[in-house]
């Protein structure tokens, strides 16, 4: 019944579940924006019957980020208090400015998007499609900025009773790890949309319903161009990110390879079990000098180990030990699933081979897994400290009861899971319908009627965050 467990394991699932929406949507927003625009060049109807059929997934996915996100900025005041008092004047006008710049413009334009195609005409309608694509990059942006913060803070000042005050703003948004993290998180929401409408392209090519088969060519046929260039470019970008890492929290980077000790021309990790306690790895698999070439670009590059701190210093190893490999794995698979549609292509058989379907259609949570993964180091990675290096994370927590935390941790779980399962009910019904069939209005009030019949938003309304 430790308060700070509890809320930590509250925290840890709630924004689990809350990131993996705006991992999905922003990516998806952006593809509409494609399709929206092969609509207006080609006048070809299978481009218009994809842009219905993604903008009524995009406002279940929305809704259901819209739904999920209040709770953290309550959770945030309720069970971080000490958090949300010592951090105010740095980070929260980032906050202010998420809403007034980005969910605001999301908000302000969604409805022309859901509705306004046949009252607006097409090009207004992409116009409102971009502006709400925009809208969830912004808000991408400025929520990475205070997170980036508390990884890499900067251009602030402490008062005395321990408040962190900012000194430069702009200073505070584009602190040493913002742009890396910006572009990470970005071309991994990309990523992850772009395999979703792959995979469901994949299914619609695989049933083989003649109506659903030229849209889903061309669907399929973009996203795996896109993912082509963006599946690689990811790996680049995680790897200036690791430098940066190796930087600025190299603590963080010898939990992710299980690095002991300090050293030169060090091996990598394959695998390993890292004994926390005896500081040491069991069952270890090395390849020699390569951990260093890659950590640092050099063969005779030094990585800090973990020894360099106390104990009480250092992250738990194996939560970031493992999360990271099994994000990189994730990105492995991807990079072999669009390596594989290159010599489909070649061979005029992307749009006929079935073991090629199935394999996108198993990739479809690979996204996910990884975006989670991959927020695990982030987050564990950086422990004790939520604000790295000089607040604790036992000192932001709140003064609250352990029961009290429990039993709001049962009830976001009953809730959550309702609403996911809603979710694979109503989209896994439009994507069985396909394409082509199915009106949009009504769908697009499901997502208001979900919400309302598990408490989280007036039944008449599906609007809010």
């Amino acid at each position: 019944m430790d308060p700070l467990l509890l809320s930590r394991m509250q925290f840890a699932f709630t924004i689990g579940y809350h990131i993996l929406w705006p991992a999905f949507t922003i990516g998806l927003a952006w593809f509409i924006v494609v399709l929206n625009a092969f609509s207006l060049y080609t006048h070809n109807p299978a481009y218009r019957h994809l842009v219905r059929f993604w903008t009524k997934v995009f406002a279940l996915a929305f809704g259901m980020g819209v739904v999920t996100g209040v709770v953290i900025s309550y959770e945030i005041g309720l069970n971080w208090s000490g958090y949300a008092r010592a951090t105010a004047d740095a980070i929260g006008p980032l906050f202010v400015l998420e809403v007034l710049t980005a969910f605001f413009l999301e908000a302000g334009f969604i409805g022309v998007m859901l509705y306004g195609e046949q009252k607006v005409g097409e090009k207004l309608h992409f116009v409102a499609c971009l502006i709400v694509a925009i809208g969830t990059m912004m808000s991408a942006f400025w929520i990475i900025s205070a997170n980036s913060w508390m990884q890499t803070p900067t251009a602030f000042t402490t008062t005395a009773d321990g408040r962190f005050v900012a000194t430069d703003f702009w200073g505070v948004v584009f602190n040493p790890s913002m742009p890396y993290r910006l572009a990470h998180m970005l071309t991994a929401s990309f990523i992850t949309g772009g395999f979703v409408v792959a995979g469901v392209s994949a299914y619609w090519l695989w049933r083989g319903h003649e109506a659903d088969q030229l849209p889903a060519r061309k669907a399929f046929s973009i996203c795996l161009w896109l993912m082509t260039i963006l599946v690689p470019a990811q790996m680049l970008i995680g790897d200036q990110h690791g430098l940066n890492t190796r930087k600025y929290q190299p603590m963080k980077l010898a939990a992710i390879e299980a690095r002991w000790e300090t050293g030169r021309s060090v091996p990598i990790n394959l695998i390993a079990w890292p004994d926390q306690k005896g500081e040491k790895n069991d069952y270890a698999i090395e390849i020699p000098l390569l951990g260093s070439l890659i950590l640092t670009h050099s063969l005779d590059g030094e990585v800090k180990g973990l020894k360099e701190v106390p104990p009480s210093e250092r992250p738990p190893v194996a939560p970031v030990f493992f999360a990271f490999r099994i994000m990189v794995g994730c990105g492995m698979l991807l990079l072999a699933v669009v390596l594989a549609s290159l010599g489909l292509r070649w061979r005029g058989r992307l749009f006929t081979a079935r073991w090629y379907q199935f394999a996108c259609m198993a990739c479809v949570p690979l996204g996910f897994i990884a975006t989670l993964a991959g927020w695990t180091v982030t987050e564990v990675g950086r422990q004790p400290y939520v604000v790295y290096g000089h607040l604790r994370t036992a000192d932001a927590v709140s003064p609250l009861a352990g029961g009290a935390v429990l039993g709001s941790i049962a009830v976001a779980f009953l809730l959550y899971n309702l609403l996911l399962l809603s979710f694979f009910w109503y989209a896994g019904r439009m994507v069985w319908r396909g394409p082509v069939n199915g009106p949009l209005a009504p769908l697009v009030d499901q997502v208001a009627s979900l919400a309302g019949a598990v408490g989280l938003l007036p039944r008449s309304r599906g609007e809010g965050k």
